[in-house]
């Protein structure tokens, strides 16, 4: 049995990932790693869907043993990828996708360089701020600074192996699975 590839995803608020994501992993090849966190689940949470909700103590016994991939505090909370869950699904012949925000991908290329690393964009920052309006969920304001950080973080494209524009959402899956195909044809691993 080959073993599965590690795929690390990111992109800014707004630019279909979860969308894209929600169809690849309909397919039983696929394994979405859920990260761990600190902070208190949210109405409608579950542990192990969602985040893998553990205590602080928990958490910082887990980094002393190496444990985590990547992880990094935010809001006095920790949030992290445990390693051992993505190493037994890749064992199994799954392809592992870790749905990740740029600074911890890096921390990831750092430590993983077998990975593969995806960057879904946006065909343009007008049609980030029109897809965060159509979602209803956050005010102007918020809006405006996610559009401001997708700016930011689309600066980051460049530091990964492929890049999908998210115009067509049909072809946006498609090329995402046109991309795991190629590796898993590669030769040279």
């Amino acid at each position: 049995m080959q073993e599965g590839l590690l795929i690390v995803v990111s992109a800014p608020s707004g630019c279909g990932k979860g969308t894209i994501l929600g169809q690849i992993l309909k397919d039983e090849k696929y394994y979405y790693s859920v990260s761990a966190t600190t902070r208190t689940p949210r109405k409608g949470e579950i542990d192990g869907v969602h985040y893998r909700f553990m205590r602080h103590e928990e958490f910082e016994t887990l980094i002393a043993e190496n444990a985590f991939l990547e992880y990094a505090s935010y809001c006095d909370n920790y949030y992290g990828t445990l390693e051992k869950p993505i190493d037994d699904a890749l064992t199994e012949g799954k392809h592992v996708i870790l749905e990740i925000e740029v600074k911890g991908a890096m921390q990831i290329r750092e430590s993983r360089p077998d990975a593969k690393f995806i960057f879904i964009a946006p065909p343009s920052l007008e049609t980030v701020r029109q897809r965060l309006i159509l979602r209803g969920t956050e005010s102007e304001d918020v809006i405006a600074k996610r559009v401001e950080q997708a700016a930011a973080e689309l600066q980051c494209k460049n530091m990964y192996d492929y890049c999908i524009i998210n115009d067509v959402l049909e072809d946006a899956i498609a090329d995402f699975r046109s991309i795991v195909r190629a590796e898993e044809l590669k030769i040279n691993q």
